[in-house]
């Protein structure tokens, strides 16, 4: 059997080796994505491909006669027409929940972010602000150094940057699926109560303490924090718009990790301009890169962004190698597949 991989991996390939024949392209950072003409001289003879980010269509499909599996190591294959796979009868694989403990964390990290000002109290040192030349001579005098005092003027940074503490906040939570499973786990652990919207969930299956599901106008309406685990498609795209943004309690924050189709992005700039918002965390724009001029960028001290990175760490990328590596043989040992892409 001839593998084809061309997704990012964690350099132990010992698995797929043990498979047959296997092939590596190779990924990198800025490497655009293979061409159908590319992937059809690599894969043309193949009985697998691994990706990530390659499209591959029917016609990349019918000019590789041999393929029996796709493997996407992504939770959602939308880099391949899974219609046409079945069509043909190729076995498509998928890695769900491959980076759910990745952007859950970063989730939680971004609130914590948001509640206490950490980023914009760390550039404000490296500007040079709320600090002083040093002076050792003057420290060797001292001795032991005191803990400073700041004063309570507008200008100090105890002001400045005073913040929220998390604990007996309320969590909107909109979704909950894998990784909005873990952010309520975790918001439970710093004593958060959590709302919950997800209409593929019934309501006695969110059962644990501390949890409640509600309506999406009532989660906006009494969450401090709202946070969006969604995809995107026809019934999510747009869902949270102008009405919902502004129905907000003063001073309350979004973050979204999920996808940027979800938010009407003219209207959460509104609300960070004129209405009740009191920040925003982002990881996901309409356009990437997000682009220099952009309001997110120039505009608001309150917004923090991170560049599409809820999902970048090394084990998630392990957790997927190790996933696909593991129904590959379930295929070949004729076993129910985990991951098949239904």
């Amino acid at each position: 059997m001839k593998i084809v991989f061309t997704a990012e991996h964690d350099g132990d390939l010992s698995a797929f080796h043990q498979l047959g024949e296997l092939l590596v392209e190779g990924w990198a950072l800025g490497k655009p994505k293979l061409s159908a003409g590319q992937l059809i001289e690599l894969a043309h003879d193949a009985e697998v491909l691994v990706t990530s980010y390659d499209e591959v269509t029917d016609a990349v499909m019918a000019a590789c006669p041999r393929l029996q599996v796709i493997a996407c190591t992504r939770a959602n294959p939308v880099n391949i027409d899974t219609q046409a796979a079945q069509a043909r009868g190729i076995r498509v694989l998928y890695t769900p929940g491959r980076n759910a403990d990745a952007a859950a964390e970063l989730t939680l990290g971004l609130m914590l972010s948001l509640a206490r000002h950490i980023p914009q109290s760390h550039a404000a040192l490296k500007r040079g602000e709320f600090t002083q030349a040093d002076n050792a001579a003057a420290a060797t005098q001292q001795g032991l150094r005191r803990d400073v005092v700041w004063d309570v003027s507008p200008e100090s940074p105890y002001e400045v940057f005073k913040g929220s503490e998390l604990r007996n906040k309320t969590l909107g939570l909109v979704g909950y699926g894998n990784i909005g499973r873990r952010v309520a786990r975790i918001a439970r652990a710093f004593g958060m109560a959590v709302l919950v919207v997800d209409p593929f969930v019934a309501a006695e299956d969110i059962n644990e303490p501390g949890l409640q599901k509600t309506t999406l106008e009532a989660l906006f309406r009494e969450a401090d924090i709202v946070s969006l685990h969604l995809s995107s498609g026809p019934h999510s795209d747009g869902l949270v718009n102008a009405a919902l943004l502004n129905s907000m309690k003063p001073g309350a924050l979004l973050i979204n990790t999920s996808r940027a189709a979800v938010v009407d992005e003219a209207a959460l700039i509104d609300a960070l301009r004129h209405g009740p918002l009191g920040g925003a965390a982002l990881d996901v724009y309409h356009r990437e890169p997000l682009w220099r001029d952009h309001p997110f960028v120039i505009e608001f001290d309150n917004v923090i962004i991170t560049p599409h990175i809820a999902g970048a760490t090394r084990e998630s990328i392990a957790k997927h190698t190790a996933m696909i590596a593991a129904d590959l043989q379930r295929y070949v040992a004729g076993e129910p597949l985990l991951y098949q892409w239904r």
